[in-house]
Order: structure tokens, then C-alpha cells, then sequence
């Protein structure tokens, strides 16, 4: 990724790699505060239901006001994708049906795509990258988002010829937090509703952080992209260190808590009874790798690598990660090398609606975040088979049946539009792809 040299050449040439940015919030504007810095990088448009905050948002990242009268503000994302003066689109919604529809409509414009929209991606991700090969464009993942630094992190022990036993990322959790509602989200973060709110802050946003349904799919994304299993009943949190990561996840039969060798799974930067780990990972990803031959195994410890008792297993991490800060490298690397920053290659994970308590017939589900379910990591194929309900579609659909806590939620168990155009996209994904896992069981 050595972007500079072309991009000041861009910049001479006065050739910019051109951007529609579609959706300006958190993390729209964290990317919009580094453009002023980047030569040979504009902003050709911005689209947002409300451009005027959109403004304003330019405004707080500290543009000029000459740099915002320069640029277009719309409500119209599709038509902003279709523009002549656009080479790469930044899908930052957020909100599943939007990305799927803005993903689209890039492929059918020509237009390489960046898809920070992780809830999109999962719900319809691995037929839109099979769309978007077609298409001859790019679809990729965000950099400086979690799922494509885990990416690169794997690429790099591929590429150096270590096998990948385990990759993800760590965060906050304890298993209470399931059950965690936007009324009570403020309470696991040492915050008052009112503090919450004089920040702006989202309570079902940062109650999706919480509860699991984040972590999830981001993990979703991972395997999708990297060829890795999700565990066969979801993620097991376990707490753990940077300097634990080798030992804590290893197989199960060498010592470890790892189901799965090849396996995504996230860390815990809190052990079960609430304590504080040692040096955790919260903010950060790690990759975890197994010596090939004993040779390596012996440089692990003469460079000092963080090994298990073996030695033979190590890890690999990055501590923090700068979401939109970091987000130019895939614009840039979509833009000047036709190449994503981790993308979707398969169907391996899926997130399915869980019922974070007993829910009545006829109660409406609130989908990611909300009070009334939470997304679970299955392997796909198991998703498939039981027909699990998406948590990107499980928002204002009515249950036809009781849901008992911590039961998964099926297309059987609500009432959808099968005419909605974001449902026909994920049944014709689900679809073609219980197809292929038929023939390969064959």
C-alpha cells in the first residue's frame, strides 16, 4: 500500500481520485477530516437525507468554506453514484436495505464501491461481490474498520506462509450484556441517559456494540472474506491479553479454547466476574499462527515473539484501530490499483435474530440494537438449514409465533414482504447458495 508517490502524481496532474461519500455521520466525518490533508483526493459529492447537517459536519471536521462550496450536497445517493465525476463510492449508512440498494446501483454505474455498511455486507454481501466481479468493479471492505484490518492481518501470515489458526478482534463483553436494551445500555457504560445524550451519542448503535450483534458481524464479514469458520453454536468471548492471545487461542485439544483451528472468534477485554485483562484488546485486532517447522518455531523465540507454551503457536496485533481516519486506503487502493481492502469471497457466516427475552405473538422485532433481539454468529450453512432470520431484516417484521430468551428467530416465526426488493435480494442469495451446499454434501 504505497499510495503517496501516486497520489501526489495525481495531484500534479491535477487527476484526483474522485469520491461520493454516501451517509456523513461518525464515521463519514472522520473520513471527511482527512481529505483537506490528502492531495490527489476530492470529494465530488456528498449525499445524506439531510445534506444541511451534512454541511455542518464538514464545517466540525474543519473544512473551509470555500472547500464546502466547492462540493455538491444531495439527498439523492443514488443519482450521486451515477455522476460523471465519481470513481469511488463509500457506502457509510449503516442501514442494511440502503447499502444493498447503493451497492447496485455502483455496479451498474461502473463505480468501485467501499462498504463500511458491515450490516449490509452480511445480510447480502457474497452475491454482491459476485455481482460486483461481473461488473468489473470493486467491492471492499473499509479499511480502518476492524474486519478489514483482521483481513490484512491474515493476508500478511498467508503471504508469509504461516497457517491462520485463529483471527478477530476484542472488545467488552460479558454474557449479561445479551440482554442489553437501549433503556439500559447507558449502565454498562458508567453514563446517564442525559450525558448520552448531550454527546449525541445513539443508544441503539452503541447498544449493538454491547449486546453482541456488532461483534458478530463484523466476525461475519471475516469469515466471508478470509475463509475462516465461525464456531458452530456462536462466539465464545473468551478473556483474554495480547500477550495470552497464542495460548488462549490454540485448540482445544492442545491446551487452548479454540473449537476450530482456521476459526474467528473475539476476545474479552473483561474476565467473567467483571475484572479488568491484563493488556486487553479491546480496540484492537490480532491474527494467531502456527509455526510451520521447527525452524520457525525456534525464530519465534529468538525475535521474541509472544508464544504458547509450545512455542510452535503465535500472534500477531494490531492494538487500535482509527475507523474513518484510516478509511482513504481503501479509496485509494479501489481507486489507483483496482484491489479491496478484504472483500467477501463465500458464503461461511451468517447473523441470525435472537430473542434477548420471551416475545409475545404479535410483538414487532426492532432489529440491531434494539430491545427485542440480538445477532447471533452460525456458520451459514447451519443458518440455511434452520432458516434463520437475518438480523439486518429483523426490524418492523410482527412475530406469527412466542419466542422463548435466547431461541433464534426463523423466516417461519414473522410476517415479511417477500416483495420488498431487500428480501428478494437475501432469498435469492440464500438460495443460490443452499444450492451449492447441497451439491458439495453430495
Amino acid at each position: 500500500m504505497y499510495f503517496h508517490a501516486d497520489l501526489a502524481a495525481r495531484a500534479a496532474a491535477n487527476k484526483p481520485v474522485r469520491v461520493a461519500l454516501i451517509g456523513a455521520g461518525k464515521f463519514g466525518s472522520m473520513f471527511l477530516s482527512q481529505v483537506p490533508t490528502t492531495p490527489g483526493l476530492t470529494i465530488a459529492v456528498i449525499a445524506d437525507l439531510r445534506p444541511d447537517a451534512a454541511r455542518a459536519a464538514c464545517r466540525t471536521v474543519g473544512w473551509s468554506e470555500e472547500r464546502i462550496a466547492a462540493t455538491r450536497f444531495v439527498d439523492d445517493a443514488v443519482a450521486a453514484i451515477g455522476a460523471d465525476d465519481v470513481d469511488v463510492v463509500i457506502e457509510a449508512t449503516g442501514h442494511p436495505p440502503a447499502g444493498v440498494k447503493h451497492a447496485r446501483a455502483a455496479f451498474k454505474a461502473g463505480k468501485h464501491i467501499v462498504m463500511v455498511n458491515v450490516e449490509a455486507d452480511v445480510l447480502a454481501g457474497p452475491l454482491l461481490a459476485i455481482e460486483a466481479k461481473s461488473a468489473g468493479v470493486v467491492y471492499s471492505m473499509a479499511y480502518g474498520d476492524q474486519p478489514a484490518l483482521t483481513c490484512e492481518l491474515v493476508e500478511w501470515a498467508r503471504s508469509c506462509g504461516f497457517e491462520v489458526v485463529a483471527a478477530g478482534k476484542g472488545t467488552k463483553y460479558l454474557p449479561i450484556y445479551h440482554a442489553s436494551t437501549p433503556d439500559t445500555v447507558w449502565d454498562h457504560y458508567g453514563l446517564t441517559a442525559e450525558q448520552a445524550k448531550a454527546a449525541g451519542m445513539n443508544s441503539k448503535m452503541f447498544n449493538s456494540f454491547l449486546d453482541g450483534t456488532k461483534s458478530a458481524l463484523e466476525m461475519a464479514a471475516i469469515a466471508n472474506a478470509c475463509e475462516l469458520s465461525p464456531p458452530t453454536d456462536g462466539l465464545a468471548f473468551p478473556p483474554c491479553g495480547m500477550d495470552d492471545l497464542a495460548h488462549v487461542l490454540r485448540p482445544k485439544p492442545e491446551g487452548g479454547q479454540l473449537e476450530l483451528k482456521g476459526q474467528v472468534e473475539v476476545v474479552s477485554s473483561m474476565e467473567r466476574d467483571g475484572r479488568p485483562v491484563a493488556k486487553d484488546l479491546r480496540w484492537g485486532v490480532y491474527v494467531v499462527i502456527e509455526a510451520p517447522n521447527d525452524y520457525a518455531a525456534q525464530c519465534f523465540r529468538q525475535y521474541g515473539m509472544n508464544t504458547d507454551k509450545s512455542g510452535r503457536y503465535s500472534a500477531m496485533f494490531k492494538p487500535f484501530h482509527l475507523i474513518g481516519l484510516e478509511l482513504n486506503i481503501s479509496v485509494l487502493s479501489a481507486g489507483l490499483i483496482g484491489k479491496p481492502t478484504g472483500a467477501t469471497t463465500g458464503f461461511r457466516g451468517d447473523v441470525i435474530a435472537t430473542a434477548k427475552r420471551d416475545l409475545a405473538v404479535g410483538e414487532v422485532l426492532d432489529g440491531e440494537g434494539g430491545a427485542t433481539v440480538w445477532g447471533k454468529l452460525l456458520p451459514a450453512a447451519r443458518s440455511l438449514e434452520m432458516g434463520g432470520l437475518p438480523i439486518g431484516l429483523a426490524h418492523g417484521v410482527k412475530l406469527k409465533h412466542p419466542i422463548q430468551a435466547g431461541r433464534s428467530v426463523t423466516w417461519r416465526d414473522v410476517e415479511f414482504d417477500a416483495k420488498d426488493a431487500t428480501v428478494k435480494v437475501r432469498l435469492e442469495m440464500e438460495q443460490r447458495f443452499r444450492k451449492e451446499f447441497q451439491a458439495a454434501a453430495e
